[in-house]
């Protein structure tokens, strides 16, 4: 298998939801006038907390320094994983599974912290800038890594990386067992052609700026049964949305694809205190056992919380597999 580093160098940042209007008119310019921005890639994920941004540089630029914008220290690139060309077969598990024992499983060995992005189209793996050398060395036997530079690729080798890595033995630090949540929303991931986003623009700005108003006196965790989660990415020309069901309905129909089998969602959210971005072995924790029982899943890291996408049909099985994992990990 191929392994990319794309050519994008990415901030992971957060909007307040106080903030929001602040940021309205850049993030506009983002999703709707890609040609004026020259950003590449950007993605927005509003969670009960906040709104994610992730973005290259060029849309980095468009955000404003203010109290209502953090901004994580480091600099990411994004690695993906290319199956020889072949798109994988339907009957495949598809989204995180693919690759959470070959780059998920040996990066969280080596105290590597990634931040995933799922979409429509493909899994990003974002990783520090600075552990690339580690990432790298990690992969180098399982993967052909190549780097993308100006619209090539070029192929990278263990030294090239430069031999920063400590083999650190094979014992992981147990990583803590998060709590998760698991909402009762459905959720459908989809994707549309980026030429009919003026088709959408009224709903999508609507859906991502208005529908938020918190409810009088409703707190976060009352409100929990159903979650507010939207994503959505636009990268290298390619879209990709993740909304739950009562969302979709104020879309049209006909211009937001899914895939053939149009199934339906279930959300894992996981952690009770922000995450943060320096544990590793989070993803690892969440995406190994869905492997193990070739479950499909698509994986969405947030400033404050992660989140895995599971087919409905799966989420039981799902959940008492997450239960039985805590007991042996808390026994």
């Amino acid at each position: 298998m191929d392994l990319h580093i794309l050519d994008h160098k990415l901030r992971v940042t957060c909007i307040s939801k106080s903030g929001l209007e602040h940021y309205t008119h850049p993030l506009i310019k983002l999703i709707f006038l890609r040609n004026r921005t020259r950003c590449k890639f950007f993605s927005l994920t509003e969670t009960p907390e906040n709104y994610t941004v992730v973005l290259d540089e060029e849309g980095f630029k468009e955000l404003q320094p203010s109290e209502h914008l953090q901004v994580e220290g480091s600099t990411w690139l994004p690695l993906n994983v290319v199956s020889n060309g072949n798109a994988s077969s339907s009957s495949q598990a598809v989204g995180v599974t693919k690759i959470a024992k070959s780059v998920i499983a040996p990066l969280a060995e080596q105290h590597v912290s990634v931040f995933m992005l799922s979409t429509y189209q493909t899994d990003f793996i974002l990783v520090r800038e600075k552990d690339l050398s580690v990432v790298v060395d990690t992969l180098v036997e399982e993967f052909n890594i190549f780097r993308e530079e100006g619209g090539e690729s070029v192929p990278v080798h263990s030294q090239d990386a430069c031999n920063g890595l400590q083999r650190n033995g094979r014992e992981v630090s147990h990583a803590t067992v998060h709590p998760v949540l698991i909402p009762e929303n459905h959720f459908c991931v989809m994707s549309l052609d980026p030429d009919t986003l003026p088709a959408i623009a009224t709903t999508l700005i609507d859906v991502l700026f208005y529908s938020n108003s918190p409810k009088e006196g409703a707190s976060v965790d009352q409100d929990m049964e159903c979650i507010k989660f939207f994503s959505f990415s636009l990268i290298d020309g390619y879209v990709s949305l993740v909304m739950d069901t009562e969302a979709q309905r104020q879309f049209p129909a006909d211009l937001l694809f899914t895939s053939s089998s149009g199934e339906l969602w279930r959300m894992v959210r996981i952690g009770g205190q922000p995450l943060g971005f320096d544990e590793c072995g989070i993803v690892a924790q969440i995406s190994q056992p869905l492997a193990d029982s070739d479950i499909s899943a698509y994986y969405i890291s947030t400033f404050s919380f992660d989140h895995a996408l599971v087919p409905e049909e799966d989420i039981v099985s799902v959940t008492e597999m997450l239960q039985a994992q805590r007991k042996d990990m808390s026994g």
